[in-house]
This record gives structure tokens, C-alpha cells and sequence, in this order.
């Protein structure tokens, strides 16, 4: 069985998010806000639907999924708007987990193998209107397609059984509802669905038009043993009861936590039963605070949430680890980080942090462009600008070509790191951080 995902929709239509593809009304004019909201309340995944009708709002609108991709950390579903494999990777290049090839039209159908081969099988899914299709293209999407969209909310069973793929459920606008919760027949039919062993998600308005459905949908799948939030890789749930507290009169045990990107240590706090099953169950960090007597939820006087992206405990079970997205600042003083106060730090050679390295670098260089030095050969390069430093950029890739031919690997070495300093001004030039060289690199 399948664990089911909730995957609300977001359809772009000139740079908005509209209703639904057959409603154009507004339904949010900053789509890469919705999606993070979808995230915060439990979102397993989005998906995104280009509906813009030209090659410029096209771009437009992959400027807005790429944006979307990098404000939550959920995976992102891009469909829509593809004539070519090369559309495709622009939704992966976007940042898109995955990117739909549309089977109602037929040459979506014949770039399948193509880009199957050339991005992954899973990178790939498609939307598929009905059975007819789905039988029709069984063998192409058996082998080259990791998993289905499938349109036609009444099929979704009969599509389920006529293959092994794992199928998503798209419902459609008039099986919705609009802020008024959801009626009991209407989440038995979603229920009675998720049954289906290889339904993998179900996406649609169901979901998207009042976020208070994914708490409700995923409780009752938890309830139907249909939906896992957390487990270990080894899949055993570590429960409350097999962790060590402090001492039994306080059942407390602390947690330390760390930014997920780059492991920066954040700060350190209590949790009790209550904040741990809550923490769980909600994705947002709460603690429990010893010094109000009570539970805390991280962010709710300041905004400065934490979601929680792993948990781990110690080899005594008496520390837990939260990895996090953290808001702003984790300090109540406004820094980053609670450890801002340096007590000892001993003179070493830095270096073990390659991304650290990278970044000091890199601030040096972005100081020198911000203040300029005389001398300096960065201001150099900026001030002869971009052609200079693209000219050097290219002398000093050769000069790693012919270095590589020698026998010395220390040669290949200082030419490498002349080029990552060139390119570094290349990428202050531009305005490109290592951070989203990284994310990028991730994403291939």
C-alpha cells in the first residue's frame, strides 16, 4: 500500500493563481505565498498547472514556478504548456520534482521516450484524461513514466486497477468545496479512494479551496492506516515512551536544533509528551516552555516559525535533533542563531567546511565590489567589467585543460582554484549566491 500524499493545485494564469482551469477568478494574486501556505498546513507536495497562452507568459510563469520551488521545501509538480523536451527542462531546471507530459495531446505521447531517457523515468509524469488513453498507452507509460494524473475523478478506481503505476487523483472543481469544510459523504468518497493500493496522492480543489481539508483528509487517512507522517529509515516509530527524560518529575527531554540547509546550530529548548506528539503531528515546533510553564509554539508571538524537516535521537535516547526551516531569526534577540556569543575559539587553519570556505571567499569578493580597495585585482575585474572577467574566466579554464595533461596533480589543483576564484566574481557580478549554486546542483 501506497502511502497517500496531499497535493493541492495551483493553476497559473498571468502571474496569479486562478480557481480552477475552468474558472479564471482569482483565487490568489501571489501564487509563491499560496504555495508556502499550502506547505505550512500540511501539504505533502503541489501541483502547478502553466496556463498561460504565449511563449512570454510562459516565461513568466516558469519565473513563478521557479520561485515557488524555492520557497517551500516540499516537492513541486510542474505540467503544463509543453511542446518539446526542452520544456520539460525547464520545469526541472525550475526546480520541479517532477514535470507532466499531457497524453490528450499526441505529441506530449511521442516525446516520452526521449525524455524519459534523457531526464529519468522519475522525473516524469502524466495527465491522463481517461481510460481509453490509459489503455491505450499502457506499454509507453509502463516503462517510461513513474506516475499518472489521472483527470477523470469518477475512473480513479478503474484506473488504479488497469495498472501498477502509482496514480494521483485530480478532483475536479464540482466535486469541491469552497469554505464551508467538508461534508462526511464527500470525505468517505475521498476515503474510500485512498484504498486503492497504488493511489499515490490526490490533488484538486477538495484540498486547495479550504486548506482545513489536508488536516482533516490526513487525519482520517491516519485513522484508516492510509497516511504515515514520520518514521525512521528502518520504518520503527520511535514513540515517547523510548526516549530518557531528564528526570520523571519533569518528563522533559531537550531538543537541539539546526537549520536543514546548513546544519548552523540554532538553539536548544525542552519538549515534554504533549510538544513532541505535537511537533509530530503538525510539522511546526512546539516546545514546552519551563520558564512559562507551558507549551510553546515556535514563531506564534514573532512569526519566526520552525518547520521541522527531520527529527533524530541520540545513542542514549536522551537528545533529540530537530533539523528545521527556521523563519528569521531563532533568537529572541534577533540573531540567527541562540550562539552568537564566542567564549573560546582557537587560531586553526579553516577549511573544513568546503561550502564555508566558499563563502568567505565569496564575502571577501562581494566586500570588495560594495568597497572598493586600490590594488585590489577583484576591483580590477569589476571596474574593466563583465567581458574582463569572462575573458579571464576562459583563459583559465584552458589552463586547467593543459594542466590536467601534466603529470603533477598539484598543477590541475592551484588552476582549478584560479578558475573558482574568477568564477566566484562571475557569480558577484551577477548576483548569484552559492547557496542557490547548491540548491541547483541538488536538484540534477
Amino acid at each position: 500500500m501506497i502511502n497517500k500524499r496531499l497535493m493541492p493545485s495551483i493553476f497559473l494564469y498571468n502571474n496569479i493563481a486562478i480557481r480552477s482551469y475552468n474558472d479564471t477568478k482569482v483565487f490568489s494574486t501571489d501564487p509563491v505565498k499560496l504555495a508556502k501556505d499550502y506547505e505550512v498546513n500540511g501539504a505533502d507536495a503541489i501541483m502547478i498547472m502553466d496556463m498561460s497562452e504565449s511563449d512570454s507568459e510562459h516565461d513568466k510563469a516558469l519565473d513563478i514556478i521557479k520561485a515557488i520551488c524555492d520557497a517551500v521545501s516540499i516537492p513541486v509538480y510542474g505540467s503544463g504548456n509543453v511542446k518539446r523536451a526542452e520544456d520539460i527542462k525547464k520545469l526541472l531546471y525550475a526546480g520541479c520534482t517532477k514535470a507532466a507530459l499531457n497524453y490528450s495531446k499526441t505529441s506530449n505521447i511521442e516525446l516520452t521516450e526521449d525524455v524519459s531517457k534523457r531526464f529519468g523515468k522519475d522525473k516524469i509524469f502524466a495527465t491522463v484524461l481517461s481510460l481509453v488513453d490509459l489503455n491505450e498507452n499502457k506499454d509507453l507509460l509502463n516503462e517510461y513514466v513513474s506516475e499518472i494524473l489521472f483527470l477523470t475523478y469518477t475512473s480513479v478506481s478503474d484506473a488504479c486497477k488497469a495498472t501498477d503505476i502509482p496514480v494521483i487523483a485530480l478532483i475536479p472543481d464540482d466535486d469541491a468545496l469552497d469554505n464551508n469544510g467538508m461534508p462526511d459523504d464527500e470525505l468517505k468518497k475521498i476515503i474510500k479512494l485512498c484504498k486503492n493500493a497504488n493511489l499515490s496522492g490526490i490533488s484538486g480543489d477538495c484540498i486547495g479551496h479550504d486548506m482545513s481539508n489536508i488536516a482533516l483528509i490526513k487525519n482520517r487517512l491516519k485513522e484508516k492506516g492510509l497516511y504515515t507522517e514520520i518514521t525512521t529509515p528502518t520504518g520503527d516509530k520511535i514513540s515517547w515512551t523510548n526516549l530518557k527524560k531528564i528526570s520523571d518529575s519533569d518528563g522533559l527531554i531537550p531538543v537541539i536544533v539546526q537549520d536543514y540547509k546548513n546544519d548552523e546550530v540554532l538553539m536548544m529548548a525542552y519538549m515534554n509528551e504533549e510538544a513532541f506528539n505535537k511537533t509530530l503531528e503538525t510539522g511546526n515546533m512546539t516546545y514546552y516552555s519551563r520558564s512559562r510553564g507551558k507549551l510553546w509554539l515556535k514563531g506564534e508571538e514573532s512569526g519566526h516559525f520552525q518547520y521541522l524537516k527531520s527529527m533524530y535521537v541520540d545513542c542514549d535516547s536522551d537528545t533529540l535533533l530537530a533539523k528545521v526551516e527556521q523563519v528569521g531569526a531563532a533568537c529572541h534577540t534577533g540573531n540567527r542563531t541562540c550562539f552568537y556569543t564566542n567564549i573560546y575559539e582557537k587560531e586553526t587553519a579553516r577549511g573544513a567546511n568546503p561550502l564555508l570556505v566558499f563563502n568567505q571567499v565569496m564575502d571577501v569578493i562581494i566586500d570588495r565590489k560594495v568597497n572598493p580597495k586600490e590594488g585590489s585585482y577583484t576591483n580590477y575585474l569589476f571596474d574593466k567589467g563583465l567581458d574582463k572577467i569572462l575573458k579571464k574566466l576562459g583563459e583559465e579554464a584552458t589552463e586547467i585543460v593543459i594542466a590536467a595533461k601534466n603529470p603533477n596533480a598539484n598543477e590541475v589543483k592551484y588552476e582549478i582554484s584560479d578558475f573558482l576564484y574568477h568564477m566566484m566574481v562571475l557569480m558577484a557580478e551577477r548576483g548569484i549566491t552559492w547557496e542557490e549554486i547548491t540548491e541547483e546542483l541538488a536538484k540534477r
